[in-house]
C-alpha cells in the first residue's frame, strides 16, 4: 500500500506529463495547418446550339349538339377524318396518341334582371371534344400535316412544338465544354497569382439545361390551301460545373 510520501511524489510527475501533452496538441494543430492544401475553386459553363429534329402537334375536333349522343356522333365523324388525314401524311400509328376526350354540358348565361336577380343556368346542349397528339419526325412534313388536319375537319389546333429527340450527346458535349471553361479560368487566375495548377480534387455539376419544346401558337393559312409556313429555329443546351484544383 502506497504511503502518503509516495502519493506526494507521484502527483508532480503526473502534472508534468499533462503539461507536455497540452503543449503537444497546439504543435500538432500548427503542423496540420501548415500542411493544408492550397486550392482554387472555379465555375465553368458550356453550351451547345442545335436545330430541333422533331415536332409535335396537338389538334382535335370540338362539336356541339342538342344531345350528348348527337354531339359525340358529330365529333366522331369529323375525328375519323382527322385520323385518316394524319395517317395519309405518312405518320405511323406509334406516333399518334389521343391526348384528351370529353363530353360536357353547355349552359345558358341568363341575363341579370333589373332587380339584380338572375335565373339559374340551364343546359342548352352538349359539347364533345377529342384531341390527338402527333409526333412528326420529318420536319419537312410539319406544314403539310397541319394543313391536312385542318382541311379534314380539325377546328381546335393548339400549335406545334419543336424539340431535340435525343439531347443526351449534346448535353455531354456541353458538359465537356463546361469543364474546359473551368480549367481555362483556373489557369488564368492561378498564373496571375504566381501559382501553378496541380491535380483536380473535386468536380461537381451544378445542373444542366435541356430546352423544353418550343411552342408556336400563332399559325396562319392562306386561302390557297398551301402548307402552313413553320420555322423550327435553334435550341441551346447548357451545363454548369464547379471544380476544386490544388495549387502547387
Amino acid at each position: 500500500m502506497p504511503t502518503a510520501r509516495h502519493r506526494l511524489i507521484a502527483l508532480p510527475a503526473l502534472s508534468a506529463a499533462l503539461a507536455v501533452l497540452v503543449l503537444a496538441v497546439p504543435a500538432a494543430n500548427a503542423q496540420a495547418a501548415s500542411e493544408q492544401k492550397r486550392t482554387i475553386t472555379v465555375e465553368g459553363e458550356g453550351s451547345v446550339s442545335a436545330k430541333p429534329d422533331t415536332a409535335s402537334i396537338n389538334a382535335g375536333v370540338v362539336a356541339e349538339a342538342k344531345t350528348a349522343r348527337e354531339a359525340l356522333s358529330a365529333n366522331t365523324e369529323k375525328m375519323n377524318g382527322v385520323f385518316d388525314a394524319i395517317k395519309a401524311a405518312g405518320i405511323v400509328e406509334d406516333d399518334i396518341r389521343t391526348s384528351g376526350f370529353s363530353v360536357n354540358p353547355v349552359y345558358s348565361r341568363p341575363a341579370r334582371k333589373p332587380d339584380g336577380t338572375q335565373d339559374n343556368p340551364v343546359i342548352t346542349g352538349y359539347r364533345a371534344s377529342n384531341n390527338v397528339s402527333v409526333i412528326i419526325r420529318d420536319l419537312t412534313k410539319v406544314g403539310a400535316v397541319l394543313d391536312s388536319v385542318v382541311t379534314s375537319g380539325a377546328n381546335n389546333v393548339n400549335g406545334v412544338s419543336f424539340y431535340i429527340d435525343n439531347p443526351q450527346p449534346l448535353m455531354d458535349e456541353a458538359r465537356r465544354a463546361a469543364v474546359e471553361d473551368a480549367v481555362r479560368r483556373a489557369t488564368i487566375l492561378a498564373n496571375t497569382a504566381g501559382a501553378d495548377l496541380g491535380p483536380v480534387l473535386t468536380i461537381s455539376e451544378n445542373g444542366s439545361f435541356r430546352p423544353q419544346p418550343m411552342m408556336m401558337r400563332s399559325m396562319a393559312m392562306d386561302e390557297s390551301g398551301s402548307s402552313v409556313p413553320v420555322a423550327a429555329g435553334t435550341q441551346e443546351i447548357r451545363a454548369n460545373v464547379n471544380i476544386v484544383i490544388e495549387l502547387e
